[in-house]
Parts: C-alpha cells; sequence; structure tokens
C-alpha cells in the first residue's frame, strides 16, 4: 500500500446514493426507446405435459399485436443450450430452447410469445392463444425420484439423476467404529427464491443498417451475456454490446440464462425494433430461479474429549428439470458438500451429493452459493454433539476449530486455506455479546417460563474465485477483471472498470482505492461499470470478487497511472521521477510534501502542449490493467455469528432479539459498507430460516407465487444486528481485500436454528427442517398432536 491510505479503510458513503434518494436511479425497467415493443408471455398451466395443439391465430389480430412466436419462428433463430462443466464429470441436462416445442417441463414454462404496442395488450393477446396439453406425471418428490420406474422429468433423460459425486477419506469408518459420541440428523431446507427489488429486465434493439444489438440488461454480468448473445445468436462479439445501467439488486439470480431474455433478443432480430420485458411479480415466482432446496443425512463422530473426529453427510438437493446454464445448477450442492465442517479440525470426512431433477421451476445459484446449507448442518451437529458431552456450545467450538496458527492448511474435502482467524473471531464476539451474562439471563427467564435461545455459528466463505471455478470446467466465464484509469486534462480522474453495480458500492470503492494510489480526493474519481462498449471486459460481479479482484484491479492500473504522472511530471521539473509523490491534487516533494506542480497542470502539459515535453516522454494519460488471481484457488474469508432468540411455545411465534457478527474479510476498505453488505446478508439468511418457502403440491404447482402468500422478513421482524471485524490480509494481492457480500447469508440461518432449538431444549423439542414456522414448532412440542 502507498504510505498511509487516506481513503482506504475509510466509510464513505456511496456515491450514486442521493442519486437513488433524489429518484433519478437509470433502470432497465425506466428506458423508453423509439417504436419499442413489449413482450408478455403464455406459460404452460401443467408441470408436466406434451403440447398436443397451439393455435395462435386469433392472438395474431387482437388489438396492438405485431408478432405472436412459437416455437417454430424462435428456437430456429438461436442455438439450443446446454448446461455442463468439464469438471463435474457424468453430469447431464437436456438440451433447452426458448420456447417449449413438444414438452413443457415446468407449471411457468413459456409456451408462445406475444409483442404488442404495450405490456397490457400483450397479455390481453395472450389469452386468446389455444393450448391443448396431454398431462404427464410430473416429478416432484425427492425420494422416490430414482426408484425403478419412476416418471422421468424429461424426454432424454434416462433417470433423474443429474449428478453424482463423493468425497471420501480413508478414515471414515474407523473414526466412526472408535467414536466415543456421535451427533446425527435428517435436515430439510424449503425452496426459497431471490425477491430482488427490481425484477429481471431486458430491451433487446437490433439495428440491421449496421448489424447492431445493444441489450439493456438488468444483469450482474454483462460481459458473460455479450459472449453469449453472440455465440448463441451466431453475431461477431464486437456487434453485441450489453448495457448494466443501475440494478435493483442481483444475489445471483441475474447471472443466469432465461427464456425471456433469449426470447427478446430473437424478437428484435426478426422485428428489427427495440422488444422489452419486464418480469411481474406473479411471473417471477414460476421464471427466475429458486434455490436451496437440500435434503441432508448427517452424524458427526468425536472422542471422550469432545474432538470431531469426521462427517458422513449425503445431500439430495433437485433443481428442477434442468440444469441452469451457463454455471450450472450443480455448483450449488458441490459447495455444499465440500464446505461442510470447514472451521474446524477435521481428519475424515465423507461427502455425497445427489443432484436431482424435478418437474419444477429451475434451482440454482443464489447468494452465499450452498454456504448456508454446510453451516446449518454443521452447527446444529456441534450443538447437539455438545450436548451429548453435557459441554457448553462455545467451548466445544473453542476445543475444534482450527487454530489461528495453524494455516495454510487443507481440509479434508479439498478446499485450501491461506489464512483464517477463527480463534480471534470467537474470543472477540464472546466480549461483544457478553455470552456469560447471556446465560445468566436465560436461566433467569426460565424460571418465569420465557424461553430465550442463544446460537452459534462459526463459518467460512468462499471469495474472490480464480479460473479454477468455472475455466477449468471450459465455461466461459472470466475470472479477471479489468480496468482503465486516466487524468482528465482538468485534474480529475475516470475509472472505467469490469466489476458492475449492484447497489453494493462498488463505484465507491474502486474511487478509494484509485484515490488512494493517485493522491486524490473519491469525489475527484469517477467509475463507470457495466457497458461492453465502454469498460474493459472481466467477470464483474459474483461470488464476493469485487473487491478482491475488481479492486486489485483498480489498484495495480492506480499505481500504473500514478507512475506515468510522476514521469511526466519529472520531465516537466527536471527531476528523478522517484523523488515525486502525489497528494492532495499534486505532485509533490516525497521528501518534504511541498508542492511542485497540480494535477491538473500535468493534465493541461500532457494533452494540449505534449511539445513541450523531452523527445521521448510517454504523455500518454491513461493506463488499463487486468488482474487475475493466481495463487490460492480462493480467498477464503471466516467469521462467527450469535442468535438471541425468545419462542412463544403456546403460539409457536419466535421473536428476534438481537444478532451479532464477527466478520474476517481481511482488509476492510469501507467499513460503513462492509457493514451494509453483511447486515443485508444476515437478513437473507434469516429469511428461509423462518419465512421464506416455495411450496409445492404433489402434481408440481406452485402454492404460494406471490407476495400476498410468500413471506419475507420486513423491517419489523428484523433485529439489531452488531457487527465486529477482524482483519487478517490474504497475501496473494497488494490490496490484500477478501469478499464480504455473502458472509451475512452463510450463517444466519444456523445461529437461528441453534437459538430456537437451544430455546425449546428444556421442553425435549428439535426443530429439523427450516423455514421454522410457527406450526413446525408447535408440531415439534407435540402441540395439537395426538
Amino acid at each position: 500500500m502507498s504510505d498511509r491510505p487516506a481513503h482506504i479503510g475509510q466509510p464513505h458513503l456511496r456515491h450514486n446514493a442521493l442519486r437513488h434518494l433524489a429518484g433519478r436511479g437509470a433502470y432497465v425497467s425506466d428506458l423508453q426507446l423509439p417504436r419499442m415493443l413489449h413482450a408478455a408471455f403464455l406459460r404452460s398451466p401443467l408441470a408436466h405435459g406434451l403440447i398436443t395443439a397451439l393455435d395462435v391465430e386469433e392472438a395474431r389480430t387482437a388489438p396492438g399485436v405485431v408478432a405472436v412466436f412459437t416455437a417454430a419462428e424462435l428456437n430456429a433463430r438461436c442455438k439450443s443450450w446446454t448446461s455442463g462443466l468439464g469438471h463435474f464429470a457424468g453430469m447431464v441436462s437436456v438440451p433447452q430452447n426458448i420456447l417449449a416445442e413438444r414438452e413443457v417441463l415446468w407449471a411457468g414454462h413459456p409456451v408462445a410469445m406475444v409483442v404488442a404496442r404495450s405490456r397490457a395488450e400483450a397479455e390481453d393477446a395472450c389469452e386468446r392463444i389455444l393450448l391443448d396439453l396431454d398431462e404427464l406425471e410430473p416429478v416432484s418428490g425427492v425420494d422416490e425420484v430414482l426408484l425403478p420406474g419412476a416418471p422421468l422429468a424429461a424426454e432424454g433423460l434416462e433417470s433423474n439423476l443429474c449428478f453424482r459425486t463423493e468425497l471420501k477419506t480413508e478414515g471414515v469408518a474407523e473414526a466412526f467404529a472408535r467414536a466415543a459420541h456421535v451427533a446425527e440428523g435428517e435436515y430439510a431446507f424449503g425452496r426459497h427464491t431471490p425477491v430482488t427489488l427490481e425484477p429481471r429486465a431486458v430491451v433487446a434493439d437490433y439495428t440491421p443498417s449496421s448489424g447492431q444489438l445493444t441489450v439493456h440488461h438488468g444483469t450482474q454480468t454483462p460481459y458473460q451475456f455479450q459472449d453469449i448473445y453472440a455465440r448463441q445468436f451466431g453475431l461477431p462479439d464486437h456487434k453485441v454490446r450489453v448495457i448494466a445501467p443501475d440494478v435493483g439488486g442481483s444475489f445471483g439470480m441475474k447471472l443466469h440464462l432465461y427464456n425471456e431474455e433469449m426470447a427478446a433478443v430473437a424478437a428484435t432480430l426478426i422485428l428489427h425494433r427495440p422488444v422489452r420485458f419486464v418480469a411481474d411479480r406473479l411471473e417471477s415466482f414460476v421464471s427466475d430461479i429458486h434455490a436451496r432446496e437440500h435434503h441432508v443425512r448427517a452424524r458427526m463422530a468425536l472422542d471422550a474429549e469432545g474432538m470431531i473426529l469426521a462427517m458422513d453427510v449425503e445431500d439430495r438437493t433437485p433443481i428442477g428439470a434442468f440444469s441452469a446454464y451457463p454455471r450450472t445448477s450443480v455448483v450449488e450442492g458441490n459447495q455444499s458438500i465440500r464446505l461442510m465442517g470447514a472451521p474446524y479440525r477435521m481428519p475424515d470426512y465423507r461427502g455425497e451429493l445427489k443432484v436431482l431433477f424435478q418437474n419444477k421451476v429451475q434451482a440454482s445459484q443464489y447468494r452465499a452459493v450452498g454456504h448456508p446449507i454446510a453451516c446449518q448442518v454443521t452447527e446444529a451437529l456441534v450443538d447437539q454433539a455438545a450436548a451429548l458431552l453435557n459441554i457448553d456450545p462455545w467451548e466445544i467450538r473453542a476445543r475444534n476449530v482450527v487454530p489461528d496458527d495453524a494455516y495454510p492448511c487443507t481440509s479434508p474435502t479439498g478446499y485450501q486455506f491461506e489464512k483464517l482467524s477463527h480463534e480471534k473471531s470467537l474470543r472477540l464476539l464472546r466480549e461483544m455479546i457478553d455470552y456469560d451474562g447471556l446465560r445468566r439471563d436465560q436461566a433467569e427467564l426460565r424460571k418465569a417460563g420465557i424461553h430465550r435461545g442463544i446460537g452459534l455459528a462459526t463459518f467460512v466463505e468462499i471469495t474472490n474465485p480464480g479460473a479454477a471455478f468455472y475455466g477449468v470446467g471450459g465455461a466461459r466465464i472470466s475470472a479477471q477483471d479489468g480496468a482503465v484509469v486516466r487524468l482528465t486534462p482538468g485534474g480529475e480522474v475516470h475509472c472505467a472498470i469490469s466489476v458492475t453495480e449492484q447497489g453494493q458500492g462498488t463505484e465507491t470503492i474502486v474511487a478509494q482505492i484509485v484515490a488512494d494510489q493517485l493522491g486524490v480526493n473519491p469525489d475527484q474519481v469517477k467509475v463507470t461499470t457495466g457497458d461492453t462498449d465502454t469498460t474493459p471486459s472481466g467477470g464483474a460481479a459474483w461470488a464476493c470478487r469485487g473487491a478482491g479482484i475488481g479492486g486489485e484491479t483498480a489498484l495495480r492500473a492506480g499505481r500504473k497511472l500514478a507512475r506515468r504522472i510522476t514521469e511526466i511530471a519529472g520531465a516537466v521539473l527536471q527531476a528523478d521521477p522517484d523523488t515525486l509523490a502525489l497528494r492532495d491534487g499534486a505532485v509533490v516533494d516525497a521528501a518534504t510534501g511541498v508542492e511542485r506542480l497540480t494535477l491538473a497542470e500535468v493534465g493541461r502539459i500532457a494533452t494540449y502542449r505534449p511539445e513541450t515535453l523531452p523527445a521521448g516522454t510517454d504523455n500518454s494519460l491513461s493506463v488499463a490493467q487486468h488482474f487475475a488471481p493466481t495463487g490460492y484457488p480462493f480467498g477464503f474469508t471466516n467469521g462467527v455469528q450469535a442468535a438471541l432468540v425468545e419462542v412463544d411455545v403456546e403460539t409457536g411465534m419466535v421473536r428476534l432479539l438481537k444478532h451479532w457478527v464477527v466478520e474476517d474479510c481481511g482488509r476492510i476498505i469501507n467499513p460503513l459498507l462492509v457493514d451494509e453488505q453483511i447486515r443485508g446478508g444476515v437478513v437473507q439468511g434469516l429469511g428461509p430460516a423462518l419465512f421464506e418457502e416455495c411450496l409445492y403440491d404433489e402434481n408440481g404447482q406452485l402454492q404460494n407465487g406471490s407476495l400476498a402468500d410468500y413471506l419475507v422478513p420486513m423491517a419489523c421482524e428484523m433485529p439489531d444486528i452488531i457487527i465486529g471485524h477482524v482483519e487478517t490480509l490474504t497475501e496473494d494481492t497488494i490490496l490484500g481485500a477478501k469478499g464480504v457480500g455473502e458472509a451475512g447469508t452463510a450463517a444466519a440461518g444456523a445461529a437461528v436454528m441453534n437459538a430456537v432449538n437451544d430455546a425449546l431444549s428444556p421442553l425435549g423439542a428439535r426443530l429439523m427442517q427450516t423455514p421454522m414456522t410457527p406450526a413446525r414448532i408447535l408440531a415439534a412440542l407435540g402441540v395439537g398432536q395426538g
């Protein structure tokens, strides 16, 4: 780092906060283009069936309708796509097309597309389409989907098994044979879906005179979609531009390929007019990805002193009728079984994963991919083990976490950890929450019939993924980021960077990093993101990589430009560039701090009077930098969370009283934004723990596909969330930053489940299914049974 960072580590407000507060956000759904058309879709009412008749003629003559498309027209314009990664050997998935051709695979599968002058006219025309289906038996269960004779979720499948893998060390059986104690359980996690503030939105616009396709897309990954649109529609890369303006939340949901966006592109290629699709809330429930339906059997072996010897885990996770493209739906389960037991010294492990097909909405990556499942199962078993040994839940964790001085090390699942801080994090959290005082209060309140619970959960989070994450499997998903930083003639700075802004503050942290390298205020740094024509290509926003990879790219670009500026200034001043530094918007003497030349003057000379510089001086004020991690495959972070809850045993209601997080994300660039990310993540972890679940019947019909029936956590339910920090810098980068966006989500559910079970422990009840609804809590208590 430079001498003493003036802005890195400081709580700067988000650059775009005032603009959004004033209602000046620029979202895809705000975009109005000349001659723009609106799209709506006729969707299958059945979870599984064969199309026997599809008559769209009456819809073609409906008011305002410009075109009606079926699979015959749209699918021919686009190559089919099949999800798979080379390192998931044996994985299968059926080819996918824009619209259903013969078979519908879930209730909500698009069958026909109407394009009209308004969305209302397009929706009205959809009602005039005649669709006849022969119903097929849907695949909707879990245990029965692999039985001989079970119906198949899609034509072309030989079974309903998408993928199976097993991780196993040699000593698992022996560890369980000699164990003094075995904690075990079966856990069920309900499907849920990201309810983003802004639904999915796209405006596709093709100009035949230039052959240019421009797609305004509410996405995390514009470069990924530039590549997809070019390849799938047979267009040159340089003729495809993807613009991701302001995006109202993504959480992983907005990086998958969806039928509707592909349909909008196909339609504009045919009609030569802009085509707009914005999902409404009802269709979001049957078209956006769902996530985290897992059914896990797990056990943990411990010796007489309470030391963990091994874990044995079987995880079955249904994903819908196909695997999502291009990242696959297998990654979720793969990370689940690989993160089990990650914070603990555990010599042996067996993890088996089965990814299953069903006739439901596709399920795939969502914030903290696989982390909540691994954390919840592990931490529930640790609490159960503490009860078996009659020791405090805190004590068993303190005994078993990997010591801070034991790194680097490798987990029995194969993950390589550079440096984590479990011991330090546990100590800090204990001080923050006054653990002994909470236990005393709990004991006193129990005497009065008040059931409070304290839950703990340690966690490890995957961040800063390298090429081993997707590139090794053949996916065209970049692990690098790029930045172009330039000094303007007026002395300000512009940074165009590939990491995208999703509301998490990317623009602000990049401005802070660049500002420190160039000796200016962050307000003097303009950051541009999200446009494949005006920013360098890169991975963009996924898997908590914005600060650790994008930030490192910005830092290196800033340093490169700083060197260029001091070389130009040195030529002007006839001074050695090594004796100069950049501070407070000026070139100064590095030793004394005396100002020698303002940046504005450097910009003026290099731009307007380059002939005054000595021959051979490079007067360019723009530099480009790309960076990809080359050290550890991932930049793992860690932390610990605690929850305090109160359970009303008469109603089953859970009241969240307080939540604490200690997080180690490496170097903190902006503590204000870090805390925002953690709090937001905690809320998204608490949602599926207590409220959120996509409920299906045996016919594959979603029963609660609206915000009237699907519960999301609101401000009034949320507790105060207190945050503490540890900083263990990664040595793989100059900046030393890791990621933080998924940390809150990773362990919040685990902490709350343990807290609820702690509250119910005197009554002999235990919850092993989420969400922990009042009905399930009462059932666990035996209320209303018999």
